[in-house]
């Protein structure tokens, strides 16, 4: 089964199929894997389970595309490999691989995954074949969970700030680590459980991986600040005896990201900048918007810097490349890949086209449509060339038409009305699901269920609409997205798998912190409570802050309030005494109870200022109203 207007779906019986060297590289030099495969936290709970894919090593069932269940087989291949003598990779232990490169002490760790308990998994595998080394630096290739947040499982936090463990990142890594969900981090943790899917069952028929690596690890999540800023390229570093050659990329797959060459062992890490998938330029979780044209150029300067003197490329997701030639052929169709995707989406747009058009009309030029390491597993070329459109042109589409419309339930009800009422369009939508229009009667039961979300027929059929668009998606995303929604149709909302993690928010600076309280002030309710000023004098930090609300607007300000305005009330505690609060292990009355916190003045002024925070919800409903 293919999916109805799945990017590029024309095209797959061109792909290569007889091509199997991904499946030579993927094995190669494997040592061991970890048996069983599954991962608990102290209290029992399993945090990752490698087995629960074990279904992948059969034939690929009509309940998934071939193409995708081919990269979910690959990808889902778990255990120790060795890269290069010196140099070995944990793989399908986590959304993203660790790596350990020997040095003259012990071993420098790269990438230690989303959480601690499958990060330490991986470092007890790697010592069971390795020899027990100690852990000697840790390097942060880019400022995404899945490349940090197991980092308490590998070295303690003493063992840094005692100076015995450098911990390396590129330039301004801990603003972006910290800040990438500061406003909208509840909204992306939501639609990131439709993302990965990680709440639903592995299985044929479900969730068999998302492309760029199988899910994601729900253990404890962490973050120990870098002591070593890589501020240029071109920059060295010797860790251990090993040396390091930096190159900066940022705004390319992350906000904060560099590549590294080891000139003495001829490997090259690529981070997230150049995988086995094309990756996204504006993931469906939600972020900013990514640039593929720097994207491409930095790709370009990787292969100038180190194409040269390099035998081997590895990244933080999938299997290496080995072999000159065939490292440098990948690093130029990959850049090739983001070039052509946004140069071509550009022109379109010049053209007239607007982005759902261009996502409709793009297509990648035979020889990148054939590369596997090019294909949509992650980031489809339909979402990304809509993106390219955001990017340049925002929501907008020229038509005035599309200027004022109504919102989504507003719009559903006079659709529906329009349509003949709900039970017509239902009648009409299964005589379209029948003819195998999918999108179509994606679309309609859409308005319907949010016209009447309720509507038994509706939401039955819309399930069985989204698991079949599923089943046919060659993107990963695509088909967690998919299957979510059939699951949330049938069974209520499933909830939201993560949530922020303390040392995330003990990362923020104080401004941060207050931007973050700004964007939940119910500011209609604020501003008929009137102005209101407080002092936050923090006892451990020496900095002082004003909040100052006025007509609905949160405005912190560093240091005293101008014109001298006295302010309702000041309080006095420590910075650690906010980050307990918001992490939920205080509370406030609590604190001042206790003597954290010191409150002079109006302590009902503080009182009405938490009343008009607003929490967000982690559990909104997406598939209906």
């Amino acid at each position: 089964m293919t999916m109805n207007g799945s990017e590029q779906q024309p095209g797959d019986s061109g792909l290569a199929w007889d091509d199997e060297r991904d499946f030579a590289d993927a094995d190669r030099g494997f040592i061991a894997r970890l048996r069983p495969g599954v991962v608990r936290a102290p209290d029992g709970r399993v945090v990752w389970d490698a087995d629960a894919y074990g279904f992948l090593d059969e034939e690929c069932p009509p309940t998934a595309h071939p193409s995708l269940w081919r990269q979910s087989g690959l990808v889902a291949r778990q255990g120790l490999f060795e890269v290069v003598p010196g140099v070995y990779q944990v793989r399908g232990l986590d959304l993203s691989n660790i790596t350990f490169v020997e040095g003259e002490r012990g071993v420098i760790v790269i990438d230690p995954l989303i959480s601690a308990e499958v990060a330490a998994a991986a470092l007890a595998l790697y010592r069971d074949h390795r020899g027990d080394r100690p852990v000697t630096a840790v390097i942060y290739t880019h400022s995404h969970v899945d490349h940090f947040g197991g980092v308490r499982g590998v070295v303690e936090p003493t063992e840094v700030t005692d100076g015995q463990v450098p911990v390396i990142a590129p330039a301004g890594f801990l603003e972006h680590a910290a800040s990438e969900n500061v406003f909208t981090g509840t909204a992306m943790a939501r639609r990131a459980g439709y993302m990965y899917g990680a709440a639903l069952p592995k299985g044929p028929a479900a969730q068999i991986g998302c492309g760029l690596g199988q899910t994601t690890s729900t253990g404890s999540v962490g973050l120990i600040a870098p002591t070593v800023d890589i501020g240029r390229t071109g920059q060295e570093e010797v860790v251990d005896g090993v040396r390091m050659v930096f190159q900066l990329t940022p705004g390319t797959e992350a906000p904060a990201e560099m590549n590294f060459h080891f000139p003495d062992l001829r490997v090259l890490c690529v981070a997230e900048n150049a995988c086995h998938t094309l990756h996204n330029v504006l993931t469906l979780r939600g972020a900013l918007v990514r640039d593929p044209s720097a994207w491409a150029r930095y790709l370009t300067e990787t292969i100038r810097l180190f194409a040269d003197d390099t035998d081997v490329v590895f990244a933080s997701h999938h299997w290496p490349t080995w072999g000159r030639e065939r490292a440098i052929g990948f690093l130029e169709e990959q850049r090739d890949a983001y070039a052509y995707l946004h140069d071509q989406s550009v022109r379109l747009i010049n053209a007239g086209r607007t982005g759902a058009e261009i996502a409709e009309e793009l297509a990648f030029p035979p020889t990148l449509a054939r590369a596997w390491h090019a294909r949509g597993y992650y980031g489809s070329l339909s979402h990304n060339a809509k993106a390219v459109y955001q990017r340049y042109m925002g929501w907008f589409d020229g038509n005035p038409a599309h200027l004022w419309q109504h919102p989504p339930v507003e719009a559903a009800r006079r659709y529906v009305e329009f349509m003949g009422g709900a039970d017509t369009v239902v009648a009409k939508a299964r005589n379209a699901y029948e003819a195998g229009d999918l999108r179509w009667v994606a679309e309609v039961l859409g308005h319907v269920l949010f016209a009447e979300p309720h509507h038994g027929e509706a939401r039955a059929l819309q399930a069985d609409t989204f698991e079949r668009l599923g089943h046919g998606s060659e993107c990963g995303p695509w088909r967690n997205f998919y299957l979510m929604g059939a699951a949330e149709l049938r069974h209520g909302v499933l909830g939201t798998p993560t949530r922020t993690a303390p040392d995330i928010l003990a990362a923020l600076t104080a401004e941060q912190i207050f931007q973050s309280m700004a964007v939940r002030v119910n500011g209609p309710r604020a501003a008929e409570a009137g102005r209101l000023l407080l002092r936050w004098e923090f006892t451990d930090t020496a900095e002082v802050w004003s909040l100052l609300l006025s007509n609905g607007a949160l405005t912190a300000m560093r240091g005293d309030a101008p014109r001298n305005e006295r302010p309702a009330a000041v309080l006095r505690l420590a910075r650690t005494t906010l980050d307990a609060i918001l992490g939920g292990a205080a509370t406030f009355a609590g604190e001042v109870a206790g003597g954290g916190v010191v409150l002079d003045g109006d302590a009902q002024a503080l009182v009405r200022f938490g009343s008009l925070l607003e929490a967000p919800d982690p559990d909104f409903a997406i598939v209906t109203p």
